[in-house]
């Protein structure tokens, strides 16, 4: 379990790819506080587990479909990553529920600036798009971010400058991908709505209902 709040800028030191999947060696500092083999730390969003440690870094297996589903394959020496340890029971939850499993990928489709903060708009396949909703939560390359609109094919995120500056997001440009995992609140209220086919009956929980009770 994670939270979105970036710890440390990482470097990719080398990918080795195989034929189905790749193990990354990751130059840091802080994360290596208090973690030891077989630990969680989440790479652009993406939970991996560490395999070996040194004194300036660690390596992580990536599996084939994290290669797929994620943008970590376009990852080479030199690549800047976010990262985050996984979050401890007595930490502060900063961000919101971040599971690390990425659900896809987007594009950054442009980035302007105001007197105070920086917008990136973001296209995403509807599939995706469906549990993305104004003022909701969405996790960008490992950030916890709140979404400022949403449109039809596409939404939009504002930021402070401070987390750009503390993020790879400072790297990113009009046509990066960027790794999205959702919500996942929604995801579990989309399928409580829906009725159990093996017992065919039909669920009580309605949008109304929900509305009714406060969600």
């Amino acid at each position: 379990m994670f939270t979105g709040i970036i710890e440390e800028i990482g470097e990719i030191a080398s990918v080795n790819r195989g034929s189905q999947s790749a193990v990354l060696h990751i130059h840091c500092q802080e994360v290596l506080k208090g973690t030891k083999i077989g630990d969680s730390i989440a790479v652009n969003g993406v939970c991996l587990t560490v395999t070996t440690m040194g004194e300036s870094g660690y390596t992580a297996d990536v599996m084939a479909e994290t290669l797929e589903r994620s943008s970590l394959g376009h990852l080479k020496p030199g690549s800047r990553v976010n990262l985050e340890r996984a979050m401890p029971v007595d930490g502060r939850f900063g961000g919101h529920i971040v599971a690390g499993h990425i659900d896809g990928t987007g594009t950054v489709q442009e980035i302007t600036r105001d007197e105070t903060a920086v917008w990136y708009r973001i296209s995403a396949e509807s599939e995706l798009l469906r549990y993305i909703v104004e003022k909701g939560s969405i996790t960008i390359d490992g950030i916890s971010l709140t979404v400022a609109k949403v449109g039809p094919a596409d939404f939009q995120v504002s930021i402070i400058p401070h987390t750009q500056a503390g993020t790879v997001l400072a790297d990113r440009r009009k046509g990066d991908i960027v790794n999205l995992e959702t919500d996942i609140i929604g995801k579990y209220v989309e399928k409580l709505c829906k009725p159990r086919k093996t017992e065919g009956k039909e669920s009580r929980i309605t949008m109304e209902f929900l509305a009714e009770n406060g969600f």
